[in-house]
Protein backbone atom coordinates (compact mmCIF):
# COMPACT_ATOMS: atom_id res chain seq x y z
CA UNK A 1 0.00 0.00 0.00
CA UNK A 2 1.14 3.34 -1.31
CA UNK A 3 2.36 5.96 1.81
CA UNK A 4 -0.59 8.49 0.56
CA UNK A 5 -3.08 6.02 0.29
CA UNK A 6 -2.40 4.67 4.18
CA UNK A 7 -2.00 8.40 5.53
CA UNK A 8 -5.58 8.62 3.88
CA UNK A 9 -7.17 5.23 5.60
CA UNK A 10 -5.37 6.92 9.11
CA UNK A 11 -6.94 10.14 8.59
CA UNK A 12 -10.57 8.19 7.97
CA UNK A 13 -10.45 6.12 11.41
CA UNK A 14 -9.29 9.58 13.13
CA UNK A 15 -12.06 11.56 11.75
CA UNK A 16 -14.95 9.57 12.01
CA UNK A 17 -14.19 7.17 15.58
CA UNK A 18 -14.75 9.57 18.04
CA UNK A 19 -16.81 10.06 20.80
CA UNK A 20 -19.95 11.14 21.82
CA UNK A 21 -22.48 10.59 24.66
CA UNK A 22 -25.93 9.69 23.93
CA UNK A 23 -28.29 9.41 20.41
CA UNK A 24 -25.95 11.73 18.09
CA UNK A 25 -28.97 13.48 16.27
CA UNK A 26 -30.23 15.25 20.05
CA UNK A 27 -26.43 15.63 20.46
CA UNK A 28 -25.85 17.53 17.39
CA UNK A 29 -29.00 19.64 18.33
CA UNK A 30 -27.53 20.41 22.01
CA UNK A 31 -23.99 21.54 20.15
CA UNK A 32 -25.90 23.70 17.74
CA UNK A 33 -27.80 25.65 20.82
CA UNK A 34 -24.87 25.66 23.10
CA UNK A 35 -22.76 27.42 20.19
CA UNK A 36 -25.48 29.87 19.80
CA UNK A 37 -26.17 30.38 23.13
CA UNK A 38 -22.28 31.41 23.22
CA UNK A 39 -22.47 33.66 20.74
CA UNK A 40 -26.20 35.06 21.99
CA UNK A 41 -23.54 35.97 25.36
CA UNK A 42 -26.74 35.04 27.36
CA UNK A 43 -29.94 32.81 28.26
CA UNK A 44 -32.44 33.39 25.20
CA UNK A 45 -35.68 34.18 25.80
CA UNK A 46 -36.80 32.54 22.54
CA UNK A 47 -35.36 29.27 20.78
CA UNK A 48 -36.15 27.82 17.07
CA UNK A 49 -34.38 24.93 16.63
CA UNK A 50 -35.18 23.94 12.81
CA UNK A 51 -34.45 20.14 11.44
CA UNK A 52 -34.04 17.90 8.32
CA UNK A 53 -36.59 15.07 8.88
CA UNK A 54 -34.02 12.57 9.06
CA UNK A 55 -32.91 14.43 12.66
CA UNK A 56 -36.73 15.23 13.77
CA UNK A 57 -37.38 11.20 12.99
CA UNK A 58 -34.07 10.24 15.28
CA UNK A 59 -34.60 12.15 18.35
CA UNK A 60 -38.29 11.72 18.67
CA UNK A 61 -38.07 8.62 20.55
CA UNK A 62 -34.74 8.63 22.19
CA UNK A 63 -33.91 9.82 25.62
CA UNK A 64 -31.55 12.59 25.96
CA UNK A 65 -28.71 12.34 28.19
CA UNK A 66 -28.32 13.54 31.33
CA UNK A 67 -31.82 15.09 31.03
CA UNK A 68 -33.01 13.29 33.91
CA UNK A 69 -35.36 11.82 31.32
CA UNK A 70 -36.34 13.76 29.08
CA UNK A 71 -37.07 13.11 25.50
CA UNK A 72 -37.50 15.61 21.98
CA UNK A 73 -35.54 18.47 19.93
CA UNK A 74 -37.14 20.85 22.42
CA UNK A 75 -35.43 19.61 25.24
CA UNK A 76 -32.09 18.70 23.61
CA UNK A 77 -31.99 22.27 22.49
CA UNK A 78 -32.87 24.19 26.19
CA UNK A 79 -30.17 21.60 27.85
CA UNK A 80 -28.07 22.66 25.63
CA UNK A 81 -28.03 25.99 25.78
CA UNK A 82 -28.15 25.97 29.96
CA UNK A 83 -25.71 23.54 30.21
CA UNK A 84 -23.45 22.96 27.17
CA UNK A 85 -20.04 23.45 26.38
CA UNK A 86 -19.62 24.05 22.68
CA UNK A 87 -15.72 22.80 23.12
CA UNK A 88 -16.62 19.57 24.52
CA UNK A 89 -18.54 18.75 20.93
CA UNK A 90 -20.57 15.31 20.46
CA UNK A 91 -19.78 15.63 24.44
CA UNK A 92 -21.26 18.82 24.70
CA UNK A 93 -23.81 17.88 27.60
CA UNK A 94 -21.38 15.62 29.99
CA UNK A 95 -21.16 18.14 32.55
CA UNK A 96 -24.86 18.64 33.15
CA UNK A 97 -25.75 19.17 37.12
CA UNK A 98 -29.32 18.57 38.52
CA UNK A 99 -30.05 22.09 38.78
CA UNK A 100 -29.46 22.68 35.10
CA UNK A 101 -31.90 19.53 34.24
CA UNK A 102 -34.89 21.34 36.62
CA UNK A 103 -33.88 24.47 34.27
CA UNK A 104 -34.87 22.55 31.55
CA UNK A 105 -38.02 21.14 32.55
CA UNK A 106 -39.31 24.61 33.77
CA UNK A 107 -38.11 26.31 30.45
CA UNK A 108 -40.19 23.59 28.29
CA UNK A 109 -42.90 23.73 30.17
CA UNK A 110 -42.80 27.52 29.67
CA UNK A 111 -42.67 26.61 25.85
CA UNK A 112 -39.88 29.08 25.05
CA UNK A 113 -38.55 26.45 22.17
CA UNK A 114 -40.18 25.24 19.23
CA UNK A 115 -39.38 23.15 16.26
CA UNK A 116 -39.49 23.16 12.76
CA UNK A 117 -39.09 20.96 9.81
CA UNK A 118 -36.19 22.56 7.46
CA UNK A 119 -37.32 21.01 3.88
CA UNK A 120 -35.00 20.74 0.70
CA UNK A 121 -32.08 20.30 3.10
CA UNK A 122 -29.62 17.20 2.96
CA UNK A 123 -30.73 14.94 5.40
CA UNK A 124 -28.30 16.10 8.48
CA UNK A 125 -29.05 19.41 9.39
CA UNK A 126 -29.88 21.65 12.32
CA UNK A 127 -30.37 25.14 12.79
CA UNK A 128 -30.98 26.99 16.00
CA UNK A 129 -32.07 30.43 16.14
CA UNK A 130 -31.62 32.33 19.10
CA UNK A 131 -33.37 35.39 20.26
CA UNK A 132 -32.60 37.78 23.69
CA UNK A 133 -34.37 41.29 23.08
CA UNK A 134 -32.89 42.82 19.97
CA UNK A 135 -30.20 40.07 20.45
CA UNK A 136 -30.18 37.07 17.90
CA UNK A 137 -27.71 34.48 17.34
CA UNK A 138 -28.04 31.49 14.68
CA UNK A 139 -25.69 28.23 14.13
CA UNK A 140 -25.90 25.46 11.28
CA UNK A 141 -24.42 21.97 11.98
CA UNK A 142 -24.42 19.63 8.68
CA UNK A 143 -22.78 17.06 6.87
CA UNK A 144 -21.51 15.64 10.32
CA UNK A 145 -23.04 15.88 13.73
CA UNK A 146 -19.91 17.70 15.03
CA UNK A 147 -19.59 20.29 11.73
CA UNK A 148 -20.47 23.75 12.76
CA UNK A 149 -20.85 25.09 9.33
CA UNK A 150 -22.46 28.86 9.48
CA UNK A 151 -22.40 30.89 12.83
CA UNK A 152 -24.54 34.52 12.91
CA UNK A 153 -24.89 37.07 14.99
CA UNK A 154 -27.64 40.03 14.66
CA UNK A 155 -28.28 38.91 11.25
CA UNK A 156 -25.01 38.88 10.00
CA UNK A 157 -22.29 35.98 8.81
CA UNK A 158 -19.55 35.64 11.38
CA UNK A 159 -18.21 32.39 10.45
CA UNK A 160 -18.20 29.70 7.68
CA UNK A 161 -17.04 26.79 6.34
CA UNK A 162 -17.74 24.57 3.67
CA UNK A 163 -18.82 21.05 4.10
CA UNK A 164 -16.11 18.83 5.41
CA UNK A 165 -12.72 18.96 3.37
CA UNK A 166 -11.45 15.87 2.11
CA UNK A 167 -7.62 16.46 3.37
CA UNK A 168 -8.98 16.58 6.82
CA UNK A 169 -10.74 13.84 7.38
CA UNK A 170 -9.64 11.78 4.36
CA UNK A 171 -10.82 10.67 1.25
CA UNK A 172 -13.69 7.99 1.10
CA UNK A 173 -13.97 7.50 -2.07
CA UNK A 174 -11.06 5.32 -1.89
CA UNK A 175 -12.06 2.58 0.34
CA UNK A 176 -12.77 -0.33 -1.31
CA UNK A 177 -12.58 -4.10 -0.01
CA UNK A 178 -8.73 -5.22 -1.16
CA UNK A 179 -6.62 -1.92 -0.08
CA UNK A 180 -8.62 -1.96 3.25
CA UNK A 181 -7.77 -5.77 3.88
CA UNK A 182 -4.30 -5.00 2.84
CA UNK A 183 -3.97 -1.68 5.22
CA UNK A 184 -5.58 -3.67 8.42
CA UNK A 185 -2.86 -6.65 7.92
CA UNK A 186 -0.08 -3.89 7.55
CA UNK A 187 -0.67 -0.55 9.63
CA UNK A 188 1.41 0.02 12.27
CA UNK A 189 -0.17 -0.88 15.90
CA UNK A 190 0.80 2.30 17.17
CA UNK A 191 -0.78 4.50 14.90
CA UNK A 192 -4.37 3.19 15.35
CA UNK A 193 -3.50 2.04 18.59
CA UNK A 194 -5.21 4.89 20.44
CA UNK A 195 -8.31 5.05 18.30
CA UNK A 196 -9.14 1.43 18.72
CA UNK A 197 -8.21 0.92 22.20
CA UNK A 198 -10.55 3.70 23.21
CA UNK A 199 -13.36 1.93 20.94
CA UNK A 200 -13.38 -0.57 22.65
CA UNK A 201 -13.27 0.37 26.03
CA UNK A 202 -15.84 2.82 25.89
CA UNK A 203 -18.50 0.52 23.58
CA UNK A 204 -17.39 -2.60 25.78
CA UNK A 205 -18.37 -0.26 29.15
CA UNK A 206 -21.54 0.76 27.58
CA UNK A 207 -22.23 -2.96 26.64
CA UNK A 208 -21.77 -4.16 30.37
CA UNK A 209 -23.68 -1.02 31.61
CA UNK A 210 -26.53 -3.10 29.22
CA UNK A 211 -26.65 -6.49 30.64
CA UNK A 212 -25.97 -5.53 34.02
CA UNK A 213 -28.99 -2.90 34.34
CA UNK A 214 -32.42 -2.99 33.13
CA UNK A 215 -32.74 -0.48 30.27
CA UNK A 216 -35.12 0.28 27.50
CA UNK A 217 -36.41 -3.13 26.36
CA UNK A 218 -33.83 -5.30 27.64
CA UNK A 219 -32.81 -6.92 24.13
CA UNK A 220 -29.22 -7.86 24.93
CA UNK A 221 -30.41 -9.30 28.52
CA UNK A 222 -33.47 -10.72 27.12
CA UNK A 223 -31.13 -13.16 24.48
CA UNK A 224 -28.93 -13.89 27.37
CA UNK A 225 -31.99 -15.41 29.09
CA UNK A 226 -33.91 -16.80 26.31
CA UNK A 227 -30.90 -18.25 24.38
CA UNK A 228 -27.78 -20.61 24.99
CA UNK A 229 -24.46 -19.37 26.05
CA UNK A 230 -23.47 -19.63 22.32
CA UNK A 231 -20.89 -17.39 21.46
CA UNK A 232 -23.27 -16.11 18.75
CA UNK A 233 -25.55 -15.25 21.11
CA UNK A 234 -23.57 -13.41 23.47
CA UNK A 235 -21.88 -11.30 20.46
CA UNK A 236 -25.56 -10.42 19.17
CA UNK A 237 -26.54 -9.40 23.40
CA UNK A 238 -23.52 -7.32 23.88
CA UNK A 239 -24.14 -4.85 20.62
CA UNK A 240 -27.59 -5.18 21.15
CA UNK A 241 -27.15 -4.17 24.93
CA UNK A 242 -24.87 -1.36 24.45
CA UNK A 243 -27.90 -0.19 22.42
CA UNK A 244 -30.56 -0.63 25.12
CA UNK A 245 -28.31 1.79 27.45
CA UNK A 246 -27.70 4.27 24.98
CA UNK A 247 -31.65 4.54 23.77
CA UNK A 248 -32.69 5.14 26.59
CA UNK A 249 -30.27 7.43 28.18
CA UNK A 250 -27.28 5.75 29.19
CA UNK A 251 -24.39 8.93 29.75
CA UNK A 252 -21.55 6.34 28.72
CA UNK A 253 -19.72 7.95 25.87
CA UNK A 254 -19.80 5.38 22.54
CA UNK A 255 -17.05 5.53 19.88
CA UNK A 256 -18.97 6.06 17.00
CA UNK A 257 -19.21 5.19 13.43
CA UNK A 258 -20.59 6.94 10.75
CA UNK A 259 -21.81 9.08 12.85
CA UNK A 260 -23.78 6.54 14.69
CA UNK A 261 -23.04 5.55 18.75
CA UNK A 262 -25.31 2.28 17.82
CA UNK A 263 -22.95 1.43 14.33
CA UNK A 264 -20.11 1.83 16.56
CA UNK A 265 -21.43 -0.52 19.10
CA UNK A 266 -22.33 -2.74 16.62
CA UNK A 267 -18.81 -2.59 14.71
CA UNK A 268 -17.04 -3.67 18.13
CA UNK A 269 -19.15 -5.91 20.53
CA UNK A 270 -18.94 -9.27 18.26
CA UNK A 271 -15.72 -9.05 17.03
CA UNK A 272 -14.49 -7.93 21.16
CA UNK A 273 -16.57 -11.38 21.81
CA UNK A 274 -15.32 -13.41 19.81
CA UNK A 275 -11.41 -12.29 20.21
CA UNK A 276 -12.12 -13.02 23.41
CA UNK A 277 -13.90 -16.55 23.07
CA UNK A 278 -11.16 -17.66 20.54
CA UNK A 279 -8.37 -16.55 22.96
CA UNK A 280 -6.79 -13.94 20.06
CA UNK A 281 -4.20 -11.61 20.80
CA UNK A 282 -4.47 -7.70 21.52
CA UNK A 283 -3.04 -7.21 17.29
CA UNK A 284 -5.40 -9.56 15.80
CA UNK A 285 -8.12 -7.80 17.56
CA UNK A 286 -7.56 -4.42 16.38
CA UNK A 287 -6.33 -5.61 13.24
CA UNK A 288 -9.81 -6.94 12.85
CA UNK A 289 -11.87 -3.85 13.68
CA UNK A 290 -9.71 -1.78 11.86
CA UNK A 291 -11.45 -4.45 8.79
CA UNK A 292 -14.64 -3.69 10.60
CA UNK A 293 -14.55 0.26 10.64
CA UNK A 294 -13.17 0.62 7.36
CA UNK A 295 -15.71 -1.89 5.65
CA UNK A 296 -18.94 -0.53 7.81
CA UNK A 297 -17.33 3.55 6.18
CA UNK A 298 -17.21 2.03 2.80
CA UNK A 299 -20.76 0.53 2.66
CA UNK A 300 -22.34 3.34 4.96
CA UNK A 301 -20.53 6.40 2.09
CA UNK A 302 -22.75 5.12 -0.94
CA UNK A 303 -25.80 5.66 1.47
CA UNK A 304 -25.20 8.43 3.52
CA UNK A 305 -25.31 9.02 7.36
CA UNK A 306 -28.75 8.90 7.27
CA UNK A 307 -31.51 7.47 5.61
CA UNK A 308 -34.12 5.40 5.86
CA UNK A 309 -31.87 2.55 5.28
CA UNK A 310 -30.90 0.96 8.78
CA UNK A 311 -27.17 1.61 9.18
CA UNK A 312 -26.86 -1.16 11.90
CA UNK A 313 -27.29 -3.78 8.73
CA UNK A 314 -23.80 -2.15 7.20
CA UNK A 315 -22.48 -2.53 10.55
CA UNK A 316 -23.38 -5.65 11.07
CA UNK A 317 -22.27 -7.46 7.88
CA UNK A 318 -18.95 -5.27 8.47
CA UNK A 319 -18.72 -7.09 12.31
CA UNK A 320 -19.06 -10.14 10.67
CA UNK A 321 -16.00 -9.77 8.36
CA UNK A 322 -14.02 -8.80 11.27
CA UNK A 323 -15.31 -12.26 13.09
CA UNK A 324 -13.97 -13.99 9.93
CA UNK A 325 -10.71 -11.89 9.82
CA UNK A 326 -9.78 -13.41 13.33
CA UNK A 327 -10.26 -16.37 11.87
CA UNK A 328 -8.14 -16.15 8.87
CA UNK A 329 -10.42 -15.32 6.61
CA UNK A 330 -8.95 -13.63 3.12
CA UNK A 331 -10.31 -11.53 0.69
CA UNK A 332 -12.71 -13.65 -1.04
CA UNK A 333 -14.06 -15.06 2.37
CA UNK A 334 -14.84 -11.30 3.39
CA UNK A 335 -16.60 -9.94 0.23
CA UNK A 336 -18.37 -13.15 0.42
CA UNK A 337 -19.46 -12.39 3.56
CA UNK A 338 -20.55 -9.07 3.01
CA UNK A 339 -22.65 -10.15 -0.07
CA UNK A 340 -24.55 -12.92 1.99
CA UNK A 341 -25.53 -10.24 4.76
CA UNK A 342 -26.75 -7.70 2.82
CA UNK A 343 -28.32 -10.22 0.12
CA UNK A 344 -30.78 -10.66 3.79
CA UNK A 345 -31.04 -8.08 5.74
CA UNK A 346 -30.18 -5.24 3.85
CA UNK A 347 -33.14 -3.16 3.42
CA UNK A 348 -34.52 -2.78 7.23
CA UNK A 349 -36.19 0.18 7.59
CA UNK A 350 -34.73 2.82 10.19
CA UNK A 351 -38.11 4.75 11.78
CA UNK A 352 -36.09 6.92 13.63
CA UNK A 353 -33.84 5.93 17.22
CA UNK A 354 -35.55 4.50 19.90
CA UNK A 355 -35.88 0.88 21.78
CA UNK A 356 -35.93 -1.30 18.63
CA UNK A 357 -32.68 -0.24 17.57
CA UNK A 358 -30.93 -2.77 19.58
CA UNK A 359 -33.15 -5.79 18.18
CA UNK A 360 -32.20 -4.64 14.40
CA UNK A 361 -28.73 -5.03 15.60
CA UNK A 362 -28.83 -8.38 16.82
CA UNK A 363 -30.82 -8.80 13.69
CA UNK A 364 -27.53 -7.25 11.62
CA UNK A 365 -25.17 -9.32 13.27
CA UNK A 366 -27.42 -12.93 13.54
CA UNK A 367 -27.33 -12.47 9.49
CA UNK A 368 -23.84 -11.49 9.24
CA UNK A 369 -22.48 -14.15 11.32
CA UNK A 370 -24.60 -16.39 9.39
CA UNK A 371 -23.17 -14.88 5.85
CA UNK A 372 -19.78 -15.87 7.22
CA UNK A 373 -20.85 -19.44 7.97
CA UNK A 374 -21.76 -19.82 4.54
CA UNK A 375 -18.53 -17.83 3.15
CA UNK A 376 -16.35 -20.21 4.97
CA UNK A 377 -17.90 -22.73 3.04
CA UNK A 378 -17.63 -21.12 -0.13
CA UNK A 379 -22.06 -20.75 -0.30
CA UNK A 380 -22.83 -17.38 -1.56
CA UNK A 381 -25.91 -16.04 -3.02
CA UNK A 382 -25.68 -16.00 -6.53
CA UNK A 383 -24.27 -12.67 -8.75
CA UNK A 384 -27.05 -11.01 -10.53
CA UNK A 385 -29.94 -11.94 -8.52
CA UNK A 386 -31.46 -8.96 -6.94
CA UNK A 387 -29.03 -6.16 -6.08
CA UNK A 388 -26.20 -8.72 -5.65
CA UNK A 389 -24.50 -8.16 -8.95
CA UNK A 390 -20.91 -9.16 -10.59
CA UNK A 391 -18.94 -8.32 -7.64
CA UNK A 392 -18.68 -7.47 -4.31
CA UNK A 393 -17.71 -3.79 -4.82
CA UNK A 394 -20.36 -3.53 -7.45
CA UNK A 395 -22.83 -5.35 -4.88
CA UNK A 396 -22.53 -2.60 -2.18
CA UNK A 397 -22.89 0.55 -5.14
CA UNK A 398 -26.16 -1.36 -5.49
CA UNK A 399 -27.42 -1.64 -1.47
CA UNK A 400 -26.05 2.59 -1.16
CA UNK A 401 -28.08 3.52 -4.68
CA UNK A 402 -31.22 1.69 -2.99
CA UNK A 403 -30.58 3.20 0.35
CA UNK A 404 -29.63 6.51 -0.53
CA UNK A 405 -32.27 6.99 -3.90
CA UNK A 406 -34.69 4.10 -3.67
CA UNK A 407 -35.40 4.89 -0.26
CA UNK A 408 -36.17 8.78 0.00
CA UNK A 409 -39.98 8.33 -1.01
CA UNK A 410 -40.01 5.58 2.64
CA UNK A 411 -38.14 7.82 4.30
CA UNK A 412 -41.02 10.57 3.68
CA UNK A 413 -43.89 8.35 4.46
CA UNK A 414 -41.88 7.38 7.61
CA UNK A 415 -41.67 11.01 9.02
CA UNK A 416 -45.04 11.65 7.54
CA UNK A 417 -46.63 8.95 9.71
CA UNK A 418 -44.20 10.42 12.81
CA UNK A 419 -45.26 13.45 12.90
CA UNK A 420 -49.28 12.37 12.40
CA UNK A 421 -49.94 13.66 8.87
CA UNK A 422 -52.34 10.68 8.12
Amino acid sequence: MDTMQYDNYLKILKGELIPAMGCTEPIAIALAAAKAREVLGQMPERMVIRCSGNIIKNVKGVVVPNSGGQKGVEVAAILGAVAGKADLELEVISQVKQADIEKTRMLYRRGICRCELEAGEENLFVRAELTAGQETAAVEVRTRHNHIAQIEKKGQVVFAQPDIAIQESGDKSKLNIRDILEFANKVNLDDIREIIGRQIQCNSAIAEEGLKHKWSAQVGLTLLKSGSNDVRIRARAAAAAGSDARMNGCALPVVINSGSGNQGITCTMPVVVYAAEMGADEETLYRALVLTNLLSLHQKRYIGNLSAYCGAVSAGAAAACGIAYLHGAGYDVIGKTLINALGNVGGIVCDGAKASCAAKISSAVDAGILGYEMAKRDLVFPFGEGLVERDYETTIQNIGRMGRQGMKSTDVEILNIMIGNR
